[in-house]
């Protein structure tokens, strides 16, 4: 019997745990649905401080936990926590830490302004997930990275983390969405982002604007295949998305979209 093919899913939003957009309803059927159709699943996501952890049963994960994250100059402790997903059989697992999620508001504070360090939270969140995932020793056959603040990860993949040996067969799928916000992060996040000597200021070139449709660029130059998941984009992007020389699945309207997913899956998988 074939072994089964495995599926990472990386997402800032999920139902019940997170629900701002249609990104949130994507990332909740879509692991059960591909699960549910033969394939293993991990979903990572950050653990949000609206997330309640006594109603959503959240525990750490020791074995997982106690990993040092480095954003610029600064290390801050990664901790795991994981729950199952009500209804499915699935769990999921999130990546908590004091000074990046404890705070009660999501992207903004309650005088709606965008945190100075998102960058530094996305930073954050795209190195750990990926030093989870080689603790996990669970290479996927997929990575899909659904919305800007796992953008990062495409380039991660492609450089710093290309010869580890638990992403060496994966296929990165990025999935863009309406841009969320219209802000720009400060320019030190091109000096944050890099990963020591294995990115170059050349690779950081599409991230330049710092804003939401330059991390969309960012993510789609460096993935292997998009996915568009909003049923419109922003006119910038849209631009993008039309010079990429790679597989895109456009939008999908109705119920067929989680079939669609995994036969894209599949296609991408077989054009090894």
């Amino acid at each position: 019997m074939a072994d089964k093919k495995r599926v990472l899913i990386l997402t800032q939003e999920m139902k019940p745990y997170e629900v701002a957009t249609e990104m949130a309803e994507i990332a909740r059927q879509l692991p059960q649905y591909i699960q549910d159709n033969g394939m293993e699943i991990r979903v990572l996501m950050p653990r949000f401080g609206t997330i309640n952890e006594r109603r959503h049963r959240l525990h750490e994960v020791v074995r997982l936990s106690g990993m040092n994250i480095i954003v610029q100059d600064d290390d801050y402790p990664l901790i795991i926590k994981v729950a199952s997903l009500p209804g499915a059989r699935l769990q999921v697992y999130f990546l908590d830490n004091e000074d990046f999620f404890k705070r009660k508001y999501v992207f903004r504070d309650n005088k709606d302004k965008f945190y100075d360090d998102n960058a530094d939270r996305m930073v954050f969140y795209c190195k750990g997930v990926l030093e989870t995932v080689k603790r996990m020793d669970w290479p996927p056959d997929v990575v899909h990275c659904h919305g800007w603040m796992t953008s990062l990860v495409p380039l991660y993949l492609k450089t710093a983390y290309k010869d580890e040996p638990v992403f060496k067969k994966s296929k990165v799928v990025y999935s863009v969405y309406k841009n969320s916000f219209d802000e720009a992060f400060d320019k030190s996040f091109l000096d944050k982002a890099p990963i020591d000597d294995a990115i170059s200021a050349d690779d950081m070139k599409p991230y330049s604007g710092c804003d939401n449709t330059a991390l969309n660029a960012g993510g789609m130059d460096n993935a292997d295949a998009i996915i568009v998941g909003s049923p419109s984009l922003d006119a910038p992007v849209e631009k993008l998305l039309k010079k990429q020389d790679k597989p895109i699945l456009d939008h999908v309207n109705g119920e067929d979209f989680l079939a669609e997913y995994q036969s894209f899956y599949q296609r991408l998988m077989e054009a090894n």
